[in-house]
């Protein structure tokens, strides 16, 4: 089963398609991804064949004759993002299909033969190059002590930010706050469910609050205990006894490995989903005031349209927002040349009250792009100035 689809539509010629398939093979190897298993490369003909339930980005490659216009019309109408993107020489209008053409084009260039650029984009929206991959391991200390330190140090191994409560709050720090809001900024939560995983109230509020926030857990459950039925929807490895070399861990090699690579598959469709919600609760508010969302772009820019017909690009993200957030957003509505002011969406939850401060003063003093919280989209936008 694949963790990750990019759909190839238009009219690409089969070198480009090569060119940018050999460049996407040797970005996500860092990932110890592989194209053809980990990432299925889809065209217009198996296109239906998908998996949904993987993070899926696509490319139209703009031609003359703009071919793939319906299965195209597909992808929007789900809400995913797609990249147009064109030669040196071409003309936007002239080889974009005219309902592509409000979404955030890339223009390949002569300094970059392998379309090095047209891969971060895709990747970036399938959420691989997210600056750091988060993972909280919630566990009871006197049942799972040295199991979730194991999957610490092999997670960080591995290229993860890895949030253990022992490990990752300084001396002086508000321990509560703190936690919750790691938890916010993870991607995965992996819960080592041993018998009275549920009797602390703590460990049992780190599960309820992972799921009010739509972040996906891997339940790695302990041998001969029956988990609860609170986190039947959860990913599920079940320990045998052989597994476990104490009776707190650490967990056999062989296993711990299929552990992480486990995480990596739920952390692409944990924040897919989440991308997918986050645009979800940013459509319904741009309804409220009388607003269209014309589609999701590069970069997972939404064009949205408001009542008396400026124009917005919002920019929503997973996790904790932060100065070099912003900065890349600038970026990016700069790299494609869009008018107006970005606008970087983020869901607050959990957030600490002093990053929320911290946030606020970012907003009121760099001009160049707004942090706008999603529940209050339509409430801002409604008094939108470009």
């Amino acid at each position: 089963m694949s963790i990750y689809e990019i759909g190839f539509l238009g009219g690409d010629l089969p070198d480009e398609r090569e060119r940018l398939q050999l460049t996407l093979s040797e970005m996500v190897a860092d990932y110890s991804l592989d194209i053809g298993t980990d990432v299925i490369i889809r065209s217009a003909e198996d296109l239906e064949e998908r998996d949904r339930h993987a993070a899926f980005a696509a490319v139209y490659f703009g031609h003359p004759d703009k071919p793939d216009i319906d299965v195209t019309k597909t992808v929007i109408l789900d809400s995913v993002p797609i990249i147009p993107t064109l030669g040196r020489d071409e003309s936007f209008s002239a080889v974009i299909p005219d309902f592509l053409q409000v979404f955030n084009g890339l223009q390949r260039r002569d300094d970059d033969p392998d379309m090095r650029h047209l891969a971060s984009a895709v990747l970036e929206c399938l959420g691989l190059l997210r600056r750091q991959r988060q993972v909280f391991v919630s566990y009871r200390r006197n049942e799972s002590r040295a199991a979730a330190v194991q999957l610490h140090d092999l997670l960080s191994s591995r290229g993860y930010d890895v949030f253990l409560d022992t490990h990752d709050i300084r001396p002086g720090d508000p321990f509560q706050d703190v936690l919750w809001h790691r938890l916010c900024d993870s991607d995965v939560v992996v819960m080592l469910d041993t018998p009275t995983y549920f009797e602390s109230k703590w460990t049992k509020q780190e599960i309820g609050r992972a799921r009010a926030k739509e972040i996906h857990v891997l339940r790695v459950v302990w041998p001969d205990h029956r988990p609860s039925r609170f986190t039947d929807l959860a990913e599920t490895i079940y320990l045998d006894p052989h597994e476990l070399e104490g009776v707190d861990g650490p967990i056999i090699e062989k296993t711990a490995n299929d552990i992480v690579t486990a995480v990596e598959k739920l952390r692409s469709r944990s924040i897919a989903s989440r991308y997918m919600s986050i645009t979800g609760k940013l459509r319904a508010e741009v309804l409220k005031i009388d607003g269209v969302v014309e589609g999701v772009g590069a970069h997972r820019a939404v064009a949205i349209k408001l009542e008396d017909g400026q124009r917005v690009w919002a920019y929503p993200i997973v996790g904790v927002p932060t100065a070099l957030t912003l900065n890349d957003v600038a970026e990016r509505a700069r790299d494609a040349q869009q008018r107006g002011t970005p606008v970087l969406i983020y869901d607050h939850i959990g957030i600490r009250e002093a990053w929320a401060a911290h946030l606020k003063w970012l907003d009121d003093n760099i001009s160049s792009v707004r942090a706008m919280k999603v529940s209050q989209a339509g409430w801002d936008l409604a008094a939108w100035e470009s």
